[in-house]
């Protein structure tokens, strides 16, 4: 895999982590103030997911070389 590949799989992985992370925290937040439990829901639901893709993309990019 070239430089400038690998160079972008890293910004893509840092970007869905702390997307990730904030969302979490931005859910927890909304616990707290006790807003519906739907945005609440959509909060912690894309925080795991960008965790997740943030996992899976350092597992392709280790793969790939």
């Amino acid at each position: 895999m070239s430089s400038v590949m690998k160079t972008l799989v890293s910004a893509t992985v840092w970007i869905l982590f702390v997307f990730g992370f904030a969302a979490l925290v931005a859910g927890f937040g909304r616990v707290f103030a006790h807003v519906e439990l739907a945005m609440v829901s959509a909060y912690f639901g894309y925080g795991i997911l960008s965790l997740f893709l943030s996992a899976v993309t350092v597992k392709l990019r280790s793969t790939l070389g």
